[in-house]
């Protein structure tokens, strides 16, 4: 399929198609995923060590943890972001930092800083979300969506 748009190309257009290919960065794919995968999953291993630190000190089960530890990893986001700390390791580590929750924390924080001076309430207030929402949205929406297919399962299913 490549070839054949190639092969309708202008002679200036497969030169210039050349030209770019020359030129074009060339990304270390290997090299950005190992660099995701460990740093995503350091990050969760924090998580899992502030689980633990819920569940030893305050007496939190393995169901009631998750609540108090989401809520613990968004903060520490916030907060290394506000210091710049937090997009010096998404730039090092790209999705591994990203994809955790702590990434929801990190959108969050970065458009409320970029819109700080425009105001708390114009500003800060009516630009928190914008990146965000969308991920609240959707995330909500599937959440319903499976519950409504676990209630349907195992109310006519007989799954229960």
């Amino acid at each position: 399929m490549a070839n054949e748009k190639r092969k309708n190309l202008t002679p200036v257009q497969q030169e210039y198609h050349q030209f770019e290919q020359a030129r074009e960065t060339k990304r270390p794919v290997l090299k950005n995923c190992v660099r995701a995968f460990f740093v995503g999953g350091f990050i969760c291993a924090i998580g899992q060590a502030i689980s633990y630190f819920y569940m030893y000190f305050f007496d939190f089960t393995e169901k009631t943890v998750g609540n108090p530890t989401v809520a613990t990893m968004v903060f520490l986001a916030m907060l290394l972001t506000g210091f710049g700390v937090y997009d010096r390791l998404a730039q090092f580590a790209g999705a591994g930092s990203a994809v955790p929750v702590t990434g929801f924390g990190n959108a969050v924080i970065s458009a409320a800083i970029e819109h700080r001076t425009e105001g708390f309430v114009l500003g800060v207030g009516g630009n928190m979300f914008k990146l965000a929402g969308s991920v609240i949205l959707f995330g909500t929406f599937s959440a319903f969506v499976v519950a409504l297919i676990k209630t349907i399962a195992i109310k006519w299913g007989g799954l229960g």
